[in-house]
């Protein structure tokens, strides 16, 4: 097995329209049978990321046996409280930190089996991704370990609520209304940009609105940079030249 060419195919094939995926893992796994099961497994946890997987549908890389974590057990100084969700390589508890202050958060650990050199390196990636960003519609990160087996996990804001396409048609907004709150993700996903973050999974369901109060309006969070790819040394120049828009990094991208 060669890790990074399955994680770079799973990054490739997610950037293709669903429908063409399946060709697409047809022509890159011909004749490496391994390849493609861990391929599809990955790519249909991913199209189930709020899915409550069976251990039968997790992607084991060793036959190891180990306890997984339950209700009730700890984690550092969380205590975990109810799953959320499981993706392609991790899952995301809600838990209870109870010192230096109380409070519920949500807890993201590698799942079992999971825990290669590669899929460790892509996890960290993100905690560095998102402790790099400030910003107030990107969930933040508060607190990062290992746990007693030495999978490592971090803790982030816990975001209480529900796709932006659920929240609009259930909230019936305006064209305007709309608008505006889509203007607060585009700023978001242009500080992630900023510190040189590429989400590369932009989506209904990474992308949650949550009522601080009834009579405010809705906050959307971005979620979920478990794909996301960072850009070393990045530097964004904008130019408004005859030819139209160039950005200019460390190569440039002209639009005509």
């Amino acid at each position: 097995m060669n890790p990074s060419r399955e994680e770079d195919l799973f990054a490739l094939a997610l950037e293709l329209p669903a429908e063409k995926r399946a060709a697409f893992v047809d022509a890159e796994c011909k004749g490496n049978p391994d390849l493609r099961q861990r391929l599809e497994a990955l790519l249909a946890a991913h199209e189930e990321p709020e899915s409550l997987a069976g251990p039968d549908k997790w992607l084991r890389l060793d036959d190891e046996a180990a306890p997984a974590e339950q209700v009730g057990s700890q984690v550092g100084r969380y205590q975990l409280l109810e799953k959320l969700g499981v993706g392609g390589f991790g899952e995301v508890w809600e838990a209870e930190q109870k010192e230096p202050v109380r409070r519920r958060v949500a807890l993201k650990v590698i799942k079992l089996g999971m825990d290669t050199q590669q899929v460790v390196a892509r996890f960290e990636a993100e905690r560095q991704a998102l402790a790099m960003m400030d910003h107030p519609n990107i969930a933040k990160v508060f607190d990062a370990g290992t746990t007693e087996l030495g999978r490592p996990y971090f803790v982030m804001e816990l975001v209480r609520g529900i796709k932006i396409t659920e929240y609009c048609d259930q909230a019936n907004l305006s064209t305007k209304d709309r608008l505006d709150l889509f203007i607060k993700v585009c700023q978001a996903i242009q500080h992630a940009h900023q510190k040189g973050i590429i989400h590369r999974d932009i989506k209904p369901s990474n992308i949650l609105v949550t009522l601080h109060d009834p009579a405010s309006a809705g906050v959307p969070k971005v979620i979920d940079f478990g794909i996301a790819k960072a850009i070393p040394q990045l530097r964004i120049r904008v130019n408004l030249t005859g030819d139209g828009l160039e950005l200019a990094g460390r190569s440039s991208l002209r639009t005509r």
